[in-house]
């Protein structure tokens, strides 16, 4: 199997380094990962400026490139320069180091190149770990990558769709299906000030979950030590007999 990875954490975080540890148990990996942090790029393009692509290690079991380029870049870059012949058979994104999951999966570089894998038809799972520590443990979520995996590849991916998968911090109690939780953010602009008195903002924010009791969501499956597996369709569309 050749498997292509990427990530928004940038070549070297902790979470791509283990993803492709395990990725070697399923067979050649290629790894295509931004020079840098690029978290928050959602499906974001490089229209105003070259980019570069460099391959930084080779060995029997994997290839190293980065590139100056958003995670959706990545994608591109090696669908169209890489795999010249034959497309990957996989593209795995993360492990990200925070949740991409209800509405952040809206901006999630992890989940935006797992959205332009999904639209040339090559199946494609997005991995996150609840934790923003750049030392974060991925040791209790290292033993399902695999099985879960083979699992997702058995079950198959439909036209347009890929695979956000969640999981929390610390041990985990099993796998749910999931769908999206129903949220938004709250309270998101930080203003502070410089010294001569004109403002200056942050983004900071409030998680506010609109149905923390339904058991069906990503969410809750996550605040009960269970990963959340949620399919995603790059099909935006929603059906006007719902409206």
């Amino acid at each position: 199997m050749e498997i292509l990875l990427t990530n928004d954490d940038g070549w070297g975080a902790k979470g791509l380094l283990t993803l492709l540890r395990v990725a070697e148990r399923l067979g050649h990996v290629t790894v295509v990962a931004p020079d840098g942090a690029r978290s928050g790029m959602s499906n974001a393009i490089s229209v105003e400026k070259a980019m570069t692509l460099s391959l930084i290690e080779k060995t029997e079991a994997h290839d190293v490139y980065i590139t100056n380029g958003t995670p959706s870049d990545c994608i591109k870059l090696a669908v169209n320069v890489i795999y010249t012949e034959k497309m990957p058979d996989l593209v795995i994104s993360g492990i990200n180091h925070g949740s991409n999951a209800s509405v952040n999966v809206i901006y999630s570089g992890t989940m935006g190149a797992c959205f332009v894998a999904a639209e040339q038809s090559i199946p494609a799972i997005g991995l996150s770990l609840c934790d923003h520590d750049l030392d974060a443990d991925f040791s209790y979520l290292e033993p399902f990558i695999v099985p879960l995996v083979k699992q997702l590849l058995e079950r198959g991916f439909p036209d347009g769709v890929c695979y956000n998968v969640n999981a929390p911090v610390g041990k985990i109690e099993g796998i749910s299906f999931t769908r999206q939780s129903r949220a938004h953010w709250a309270n998101e602009i930080a203003t502070r000030y410089n010294a001569d008195g004109t403002p200056y903002y942050w983004l900071q924010g409030e998680f506010v979950n609109h149905e923390p009791e339904s058991h069906d969501t990503d969410e809750w499956a996550m605040a009960h030590g269970r990963i959340s597996v949620c399919p995603c369709s790059i099909d935006m569309s929603f059906n006007a007999r719902n409206l």
